[in-house]
């Protein structure tokens, strides 16, 4: 049914169920799964912005650090719940201001034919004032789309 299953995480919880989700859906169909994470540069990080410009660029720099030690963080327990699933799937880290965005191109790039994700992320003032993600990918991609809940 699916060869390539794209699976998104942020590292939020519901997040994480979407990621055993897709793992436990790509064995089924013996599909290969990729897993991405999306990190929104520095410089974009919108209504934040504010609270990181009194820094020095040293601060700045560990500000940016951390941000992408989580990502890793992120892909590290993914990689670890495909290990126990069983299920061999790349892992990969991008940075794109528009998360959907970098979804979307990855899946096309890569040749997936599913896309799975969480129904909403970490923040729920965020998801109020800009619109899921996941909604933003199933406005836009061709590629069917499981949400998981």
């Amino acid at each position: 049914m699916y060869r390539h299953v794209l699976i998104a995480t942020d590292g939020s919880e519901l997040s994480a169920k979407a990621v055993q989700h897709g793992l436990a859906l790509a064995k089924a169909c013996r599909a290969e799964a990729t897993i991405i994470t999306v990190t929104e540069p520095f410089n974009t990080l919108g209504d934040k912005q504010h609270m990181f410009s009194g820094l020095s660029d040293d601060l700045r720099q560990q500000a940016i650090d951390f941000l992408f030690k989580e990502s890793k963080t992120t892909l590290e327990q993914a990689g670890n719940a495909a290990k126990v699933a069983a299920v061999e799937c790349g892992l990969k880290s991008v940075e794109n201001a528009h998360p959907f965005e970098a979804i979307i191109e990855t899946a096309e790039q890569d040749g997936c034919d599913l896309i799975v994700m969480a129904s909403h992320g970490r923040s729920v003032a965020s998801r109020l004032l800009l619109g899921s993600e996941t909604m933003k990918v199933l406005t836009h991609t061709k590629i069917p789309v499981l949400v998981c809940r």
